[in-house]
């Protein structure tokens, strides 16, 4: 099935790395925003299946994005997959509240990465 995702870090050569390793591995198309604010845009204007999303960023953390996401009815429902090198995430509860269905360490191999993301969004 082709899925729309939305991978939104302040990384380029991570949005490089998901965007051809996903569209190599799975041909899902790979939309990429470098910061919150874009973010948001992004995902009310082209909607996608799913959001891979770095927790740390500058401007808007990933905490500020997902209570912005959830906060408009056309985005609420997006499947949210955290993307962080940080080990100190917030309470899984908050989490699970804030719509986040998966939580991936960096960093990662891309050939899992398609897996980790399909898994997260069949649950």
């Amino acid at each position: 099935m082709h899925k729309r995702l939305l991978t939104i870090d302040d990384e380029e050569s991570i949005q490089i790395v998901i965007k051809f390793g996903i569209n190599m591995v799975a041909g899902w198309e790979v939309l990429s925003a470098s910061g919150g604010r874009m973010g948001i845009d992004t995902a009310q204007r082209e909607l996608p299946d799913a959001i891979l999303l770095d927790v740390m960023m500058p401007e808007m953390d990933g905490l500020a994005f997902l209570r912005q996401l959830r906060s408009n009815p056309h985005t609420r429902l997006i499947p949210v997959v955290l993307l962080t090198a940080n080990r100190y995430l917030p309470d899984k509860d908050l989490l699970t509240e804030l719509g986040v269905v998966e939580v991936i360490s960096k960093p990662f191999l891309p050939v899992n990465l398609v897996r980790q993301i399909d898994r997260a969004l069949l649950n």
